[in-house]
Order: C-alpha cells, then sequence, then structure tokens
C-alpha cells in the first residue's frame, strides 16, 4: 500500500492532525509524554514516536550501536567502532521500498547475513555470532522468506541466551501487543495497520530507548517528525485499540468474487496471508493459455482507465494477483470485479 500512500486515516484522526498543526508544544517534552501513553498502551517499558518504521530501523540500529554514547552517536559514520555487526536472516534481507540492509548501514550497523536465502536455522545465527555482535534484527513481514526459516520465538530464544538485543520490525503487523513479549526492541509503522499519519513507533525495554532518544540529537534530526502527526498518531491508536475485528465481513466481501471462477482460465480462491496473520484476500490465479492474458497483463489493464484499480501483485510472475479488501468502501469491491468481466469478457 506503500505505492498509493498507505492507509486513509479517519476523520476524527485528520481532525486531530488539524489541532496538532495549530498549536505550539515544547516538542522535547511532548515525544516524551506521547511516548508515555504509547508504551503504556502497548504494555512496554517505554516508547519513541519516529517519523516511519524505516527511520525506527535505523534509530534502533544506531542505538545498540553507540549505546547511547552522544559523541560516537554525533560522529556515527566518522569514528569507527568494532561493536557493529547486526545478524539477520539472508531470507530477511528483502527489499520494501528500500533494501533492508541499507536502513542498518544508515544506523551505523554492518550487515552479517546468517543463513541462505532458501534457509534459515537457529544455528546459522548462533554461528554468526562473534564478540563484535551488536544485534540480531528479525524482519516479521510478508515480503522476507517464510518457507524454511526459524520462527521469532526461536530467535528471541537464542537473543536472550547470548545476551544479544533483540529488534523486530512488525510494520505491519496488526497484533501490536504480542511482539512486546519477544523482543528487546519492536518497530510498528503508524501508518499501515494503525491507519495513521506518516509515523511510526518504536517500543521496547526502557534502557534502549534511552539510547534510541540520543540519535534524535544525531542521524535522527534528519528523521523528526511534527507535532501534528504525533497527535494523529495518538489519536489513531486510541482509535485502534476499539477496533472491531472485520474478518468476517472482508470475507464476505470477497466472495462476491468467486462468480468469476465461471470464466474458463480463472481461478478464484479466498487465501490468508502467507506470513500468519488473519488477514484474508481473494486470489486470482490466470491461465495465459486459455484466457490469452498474463496475469501481469491483467493487473496493468486494471491500472487503466477513470477507476485505477491496484492490486497486490507480489505473485503476478508465477500467474496470480490478489484483491485485499481491508482499504475498499462502499461498492469498490463491484466495480473491481466489472473490471476484471470486462478484461476477460465475461460480459
Amino acid at each position: 500500500m506503500s505505492i498509493l500512500g498507505v492507509s486513509t486515516p479517519s476523520d476524527t484522526v485528520m481532525e486531530a492532525v488539524k489541532q496538532g498543526g495549530q498549536i505550539y508544544v515544547e516538542m522535547a517534552e511532548f515525544i516524551e509524554k506521547s511516548g508515555e501513553i504509547i508504551a503504556k498502551t502497548l504494555g512496554s517499558e517505554a516508547a519513541a514516536i519516529v517519523n516511519s518504521a524505516s527511520s525506527g530501523i535505523a534509530l534502533s540500529i544506531a542505538a545498540l550501536v553507540t549505546k547511547g554514547n552522544r559523541r560516537m552517536s554525533e560522529r556515527l559514520h566518522q569514528e569507527s567502532n568494532p561493536l557493529n555487526e547486526i545478524i539477520m536472516l539472508k531470507g530477511h534481507n528483502v527489499q520494501y521500498g528500500a533494501p533492508v540492509e541499507t536502513m542498518i548501514y544508515l544506523g551505523g550497523g554492518r550487515l552479517v547475513e546468517a543463513g541462505y536465502a532458501n534457509e534459515g536455522r537457529s544455528e546459522h545465527i548462533e554461528d554468526a555470532i562473534t564478540n563484535n555482535t551488536a544485534g540480531i534484527l528479525y524482519i516479521q513481514s510478508h515480503h522476507s522468506v517464510q518457507k524454511n526459516m526459524l520462527t521469532l520465538e526461536e530467535a528471541w530464544e537464542i537473543a536472550k541466551r547470548n545476551r544479544i538485543p533483540f529488534i523486530v520490525d512488525a510494520a505491519a503487523e496488526e497484533d501490536i501487543h504480542k511482539y512486546i513479549h519477544y523482543s528487546d526492541l519492536v518497530i510498528y509503522s503508524g501508518s499501515k495497520a494503525l491507519e495513521g499519519p506518516t509515523s511510526g513507533i518504536v517500543a521496547g525495554k526502557r534502557k534502549y530507548i534511552d539510547w534510541l532518544r540520543v540519535q534524535f540529537s544525531g542521524i535522527g534530526r534528519s528523521m523528526k517528525i511534527g507535532k501534528e502527526n504525533c497527535f494523529g498518531l495518538l489519536q489513531a491508536l486510541e482509535e485502534y485499540m476499539l477496533k472491531k475485528n472485520t474478518n468476517e465481513l472482508e470475507i464476505d466481501r470477497l466472495h462476491s468474487l468467486l462468480p468469476l471462477n465461471e470464466i474458463n482460465g480463472i481461478k478464484v480462491s479466498i487465501v490468508e496471508d502467507e506470513s500468519g496473520r488473519k488477514i484474508y484476500r481473494a486470489r486470482i490465479n490466470i491461465d495465459p493459455n486459455i484466457t490469452k492474458f498474463t496475469a501481469e497483463d491483467i493487473t496493468s489493464k486494471l491500472r487503466e482507465g477513470n477507476i485505477a484499480i491496484y492490486t497486490r501483485d507480489y505473485g503476478a510472475k508465477q500467474g496470480f494477483f490478489e484483491i485485499d479488501p481491508r482499504p475498499l468502501k462502499e461498492d469498490d469491491i463491484k466495480i473491481i470485479k466489472k473490471k476484471l468481466l470486462q478484461i476477460l469478457g465475461g460480459v
């Protein structure tokens, strides 16, 4: 969703943005108090608002590399520090709009990949640990390789056993409480599942959050968040905690696409998110030998016209794309179905 602006905040969230933008606050104190509110909501020792989940990665790495030392933080890329190795599974070194490794190096870390693109075991991480290991980074995301990779819980146990700080990037995750219990620092996007303005949250152990705050006078200065987005994020978080589970409604909405199965060469099914999240989508498989269109052809055609329809097309080269019901409103699903019928010759 990032290419489309991530999410659509509610009217009340945007009103909070407006109110925040039209008043003055003492920013250092406001950021501190905001962190206290978020920490209490999440159940963590401490938290800090940042301008995005990406900056949350870089700032978290910088915190572990510098251990909150102010001079080292201010001269992060000018003075060498051997205690800067960040271990990450090779299957987690993904491109999400920027490479994860870029954020690691921005934070002064040096990436040490563990395992292989199709295999990540406990011993791969264990064997990568040295006296220069500053932390372990785990990417909890559908972008990461899911097959044959050790679980978050297994990686957390390794980190605890070796007394190494453990960072979890859970940017788009909907369960905002779970990862607090399996990390020293966890990173969330404020504009994905929370549906707030552009923002991010880093939560976790107080010591590491204190180290992270020091980075605000270093690389974090270029990543600062405005007061208006802080207000909006706090409102979005409050609303998120009251949000009802809409899975059944979303699945019902997707069922309206199942009649497309009557078209030769088309197979529509409802699938669960590959990373295990309770998110359901309609997966549309295309047989180009019958339809004379590839999945890539159809996703391209869906984006054309007065109403542009963007699909989840990570699997387009494998012959399928997906429709995510979460951002849809009112009769959007009917518009999508009608456009697909036009393209596929079903009408």
